[in-house]
């Protein structure tokens, strides 16, 4: 017979995201005149700017005409994109990449869950805590991450708190683990770390030999000059961390999916008998195996992002989100609440009041303002007693949740 993967058995019931469509579904039933404000699920509202829109009519075009139709592509990526990647994102900071270091994906949730494919499944794992449910969920799915015990932490990972506490600073572990995942600006919290905070990790990482996966997903949306964009603006960085990025909330591509993976061909992993083996190479073999690359339309809608046109409009999203941010953030803190984030990422992190607890406080503010958030205990056990709003819905919606909850609360 057929025996499945018992280690899916252990994940939780259901997604995050799945659980908390299932509460608004079931309020929305019990109160159909009630308007809810979704301020939970970080999608994007703003179209796809011109620029994207007028180069994918432009490939679907060429697909059309027997001279210029594209079948299978690069399972990398494309030249053009990847230069105009590595041209506009990394060469300004001084960083350097050969375009066999870059490859194209369909977005950066696959490459984040799929990365361990190429590392051994007794890896030690270290997470920052709260955390991307994707960065645990794929850990426990290979049997890298143990078993789920009663304080909702996973037997073979290591966390490390990021709370009001320690202003959201992670604490340099005092032990060695293999595989550490950093994502800044942070998702959930909306929090950073400064180029000196950082280099501690990477100062780390080289001491230990450990591999840091670092998401910087949401690097478009800094606005603070002390704020690193990419891990490689740290000296050595390049020896021991896998960078991901997308292009789904700085361009709107969160229906169209691209995004990149950096894989530095310096960068190496042992064997069990100590040969250095590097993982550019593995990864490669990796996507040739299992990925067919990103369409043809849609990386020419990427490589218009770094136009001048595609990076004004990309200007004009991302402030239109920031400003969104910025009004959730005096909203909330003019009705009394501790709020965290929101400077350098559209993602606002609330402390709930009085020591409510997160699911609680979700139910309430659904039920009482009409407002959908997240439940901070869903990205980990210390993100218990806070809630995450995120900055992508329309200005309205966003103002008139905050008078909504202003008057809840007041």
């Amino acid at each position: 017979m057929a025996l499945v993967n018992e280690h899916f058995l252990k994940l939780p019931g259901s997604y995050l995201f799945s659980d908390i469509a299932k509460k608004v579904n079931t309020f929305r039933i019990t109160h159909p005149k009630q308007e809810v404000i979704r301020l939970g699920i970080g999608d994007v509202t703003r179209p796809l700017p011109p620029a994207c829109i007028e180069a994918m009519h432009k490939a679907v075009d060429e697909m059309a005409n027997g001279k210029t139709f594209r079948g299978y592509g690069p399972e990398q990526g494309y030249d053009f994109l990847i230069e105009a990647i590595i041209k506009h994102d990394y060469a300004p900071r001084g960083i350097h990449f050969s375009p066999t270091e870059v490859f194209v994906n369909d977005g950066a949730k696959s490459d984040t869950g799929n990365i361990g494919d190429i590392l051994r499944h007794d890896n030690s794992v270290g997470v920052t805590d709260p955390i991307y449910p994707v960065y645990i969920d794929s850990n426990v799915m290979c049997g890298r991450a143990g078993v789920l015990e009663e304080d909702g932490k996973w037997s073979n990972v290591t966390y490390m708190p990021c709370t009001a506490e320690n202003n959201f600073v992670p604490e340099i572990p005092d032990k060695r683990i293999d595989i550490v995942y950093l994502c800044y600006p942070n998702n959930p919290t909306g929090t950073t770390l400064t180029k000196p905070q950082l280099k501690k990790w990477v100062d780390y990482a080289l001491a230990n030999d450990t591999l840091i996966l670092f998401d910087a997903a949401y690097e478009a949306f800094i606005q603070e000059k002390d704020v690193p964009h990419s891990i490689y603006e740290i000296k050595g960085a390049k020896k021991c961390a896998i960078e991901f990025r997308s292009f789904s909330k700085t361009a709107g591509f969160t229906g169209v999916r691209c995004g990149y993976t950096v894989v530095p061909k310096e960068l190496t992993a042992a064997t069990l008998t100590g040969d250095r083996i590097a993982l550019n190479r593995l990864w490669n073999r990796r996507q040739c195996t299992k990925f067919n690359g990103t369409s043809y339309i849609t990386q020419r809608a990427a490589e218009a992002i770094y136009t001048p046109e595609g990076k004004r409009q990309i200007k004009e999203n991302i402030d239109y989100y920031m400003n969104n941010a910025r009004t959730m953030k005096e909203g909330l803190e003019a009705a009394g609440l501790k709020v965290y984030g929101g400077v350098n990422a559209p993602y606002i992190w609330l402390k709930t009041p009085n020591g409510v607890g997160s699911w609680r406080f979700f139910e309430q503010m659904l039920y009482e303002a009409n407002v959908v958030g997240t439940p901070g205990v869903g990205f980990g056990p210390s993100g218990e007693g806070y809630i995450r709003l995120t900055a992508f819905g329309n200005h309205e919606d966003c103002t008139e949740a905050m008078k909504r909850i202003r008057k809840w609360l007041m």
